[in-house]
């Protein structure tokens, strides 16, 4: 499928989570997105499905993270929300009677596999706590910038 705006979506969701103590709505976050609050509820339903956060029905509800910032990574919203390989394979096989069709499939298979897995390496070793402190970080230096 491809990476789409959901996995930004979710770690944007996820932060929002982590920076308060306090459940949030999804119209909540969607305020922070710019975006339309049932947008991010099935994001928000799929991050549940991943055991990322989890909901309260009702007045006072909302969502909030079900384990801690700093055990969700990148790669876990990730995956939480997207389906199927990063990079787009051909959607149907080249042509065997050619010597560029006949190996490209093989060879930018194994291309994109590398890619695919440096990517979750970098995305593993990233998490929500180490998002959120460099969201504070920047808001400290525009706090200061600004005043």
């Amino acid at each position: 499928m491809g990476l789409s705006s959901r996995s930004a979506v979710a770690m944007h969701a996820l932060t929002m989570l982590a920076r308060w103590d306090h459940s949030l709505t999804s119209a909540e976050i969607a305020d922070s997105l710019a975006s339309n609050p049932v947008l991010v509820r099935r994001i928000l339903g799929s991050l549940r499905d991943a055991g990322l956060v989890c909901s309260t029905e009702g007045r006072g509800g909302g969502w909030s993270l079900a384990r801690a910032p700093r055990e969700i990574t990148l790669y876990d919203a990730y995956t939480a929300v997207e389906a199927g390989p990063v990079l787009s394979r051909h959607a149907h096989p080249p042509s065997d009677a050619c010597e560029v069709g006949r190996h490209m499939q093989n060879v930018l298979d194994a291309e994109f596999r590398d890619a695919e897995q440096a990517m979750q390496e970098r995305l593993g070793r990233t998490t929500i706590a180490h998002l959120l402190r460099q969201i504070l970080a920047a808001e400290r230096a525009f706090a200061a910038q600004t005043s």
